[in-house]
């Protein structure tokens, strides 16, 4: 078998790109999104309220995990660009299958109830549950994020996909609405309690519904182009050589770092702000559900938007409106809580633009990178990228549980005092400044691909492929 850069990649004649291709790549996101979301979400929110475990502990253990899971990214990425497993041909879909039952487990272990171990073993089960959940996590989300650039190699319909991949998270994050009502009781004394079946009956739940729906990206889903893969002539370090002069990637990296720590950041933080400052944690269901419209507002305007102005002019403006109501709630305290998610909206709008976008950016990228180093090696650029949103997740959850820590958190109380409240307010909406900041910066002084130069690359990448296939036929 031939090296991955040594010949031009056929298209294998399938049905043509439809919406058929774009509802089943969302499910994969669905999938993914149905274990992640509601670990990152609440995963901190179970240790620290239900098996009483120090903020400090969780801090450090998503700062060894979470750094360690990024390390493995790039391993994981670079295997379908080496080595071609099953009968299928596919490339990609083979290492979903493999993985999608041990994520969906994960996520189990991870809410199962261990508060009557000692503090060790507690902490063993901990570890290991989380463990689970980012290698089975990293085996899905991989190869998954890889399949764009194999469904279909025109930017337009990398475009419908990318917007059909972030609507499915949303899809899941609207069905998160009902976590708060399942989770929390209210006490006689007006305060709330957590309910511990409650966490594992979601995760049963949302287990299986990820299973289902990775069936449907597996059932739908075509990989139309076919890129050979093969351990010979695989060099990685090649690859870093190409990540290293690819300026678009590297200002998608800095911008994505800042969108994941805002997804992750107020994921976590949501539940402590809206519990401790403004004693009303099931309004995250009424916040979760009133998100919705945002989703579709944007479904039908973000495709004109980057007709009209480019991937990156549609990302940016919104990202600078939004950073400047971020810096409104960072210095003026809102004390009415439908005002502050109000103005939390508009705050991180810009996120929500960029996250519907961002991966049809990375495949813009995958393409420079083609362009500027003559080889193909989609698994090991987009594993880089999925790095750097590992990194700013990691950020994100290891600040966050160390902060509550730094601010006198005690996980033993029921309430905690209103210094401790005041300052979740201050470091919740501390969030989206440094998100919002990040995306300015990545996607607005470096990340250079205009409509026009994105239009010109797909050319350069078109006459690239024709001219291997020229060169193969002689």
């Amino acid at each position: 078998m031939s090296a991955t850069s040594s010949s031009a990649p056929p298209v294998r004649a399938h049905r043509k790109f439809g919406a058929l291709d774009q509802f089943s790549y969302m499910l994969g996101d669905v999938g993914g999104s149905f274990v992640n979301l509601y670990i990152d979400g609440f995963y901190m929110v179970f240790c620290t309220y239900v098996m009483h475990e120090s903020p400090y502990f969780m801090g450090t253990m998503f700062l060894v995990l979470r750094l360690w899971d990024a390390i493995c990214d790039p391993i994981m990425g670079s295997l379908p660009d080496r080595f071609l497993i099953g009968k299928s041909g596919d490339r990609f879909k083979p290492y979903i299958r493999i993985f999608m039952v041990p994520l969906a487990l994960s996520g189990i272990l991870c809410f199962w109830d261990m508060s009557s171990l000692d503090v060790v073993w507690r902490r063993v089960w901990i570890v290991f549950a989380y463990l689970t959940y980012t290698i089975a996590y990293t085996g899905t989300s991989m190869p998954y994020g890889s399949m764009a650039s194999v469904i279909t190699a025109d930017p337009t319909e990398r475009t419908k996909l990318s917007r059909a991949r972030s609507v499915g998270g949303m899809f899941v994050g609207i069905l998160l609405a009902i976590v708060p009502m399942v989770i929390w009781t209210n006490n006689a004394d007006g305060t709330q309690s957590p309910v511990p079946s409650g966490f594992l009956l979601i995760a049963a739940a949302f287990g299986l519904c990820s299973i289902l729906a990775y069936l449907g990206l597996l059932k739908g889903s075509i990989e139309r182009i076919h890129y050979e893969s093969s351990n010979q002539g695989y060099s990685y370090r090649a690859v870093l050589k190409g990540v290293a002069h690819n300026r678009p990637l590297i200002g998608a990296m800095i911008a994505t770092i800042g969108s994941l720590i805002a997804i992750t950041g107020t994921n976590q933080f949501g539940s402590y702000i809206y519990k401790e400052y403004y004693h009303y944690p099931q309004i995250m269901t009424w916040v979760t559900l009133l998100s919705m419209p945002i989703a579709l507002i944007l479904f039908p305007i973000v495709p004109w938007l980057v007709k009209r102005f480019g991937k990156r002019n549609s990302i940016l403006a919104p990202a600078c409106v939004s950073l400047v109501f971020a810096l409104v709630l960072l210095f003026v305290p809102i004390p009415n809580v439908w005002v502050f998610f109000a103005l939390s909206i508009v705050a991180t709008f810009g996120n929500s633009v960029f996250t519907m976008l961002v991966w049809a950016v990375v495949t813009d990228c995958l393409d420079y990178q083609e362009v500027v180093t003559g080889t193909r090696a989609d698994g090991s650029v987009y594993s880089l990228f999925t790095f750097c949103r590992q990194l700013g997740s990691t950020i994100a959850s290891t600040v966050a549980s160390y902060a509550l820590g730094w601010i006198g958190y005690d996980s033993t109380l029921t309430t905690q005092t209103q210094a401790v409240s005041d300052h979740i307010r201050t470091l919740y909406t501390a969030i989206p400044v440094v998100s919002g900041a990040l995306i300015v910066i990545g996607m607005g002084l470096i990340f250079n691909l205009s409509r026009e130069k994105t239009e010109q690359l797909a050319e350069q990448v078109r006459r690239l492929h024709a001219d291997k296939a020229d060169a193969d036929a002689a």
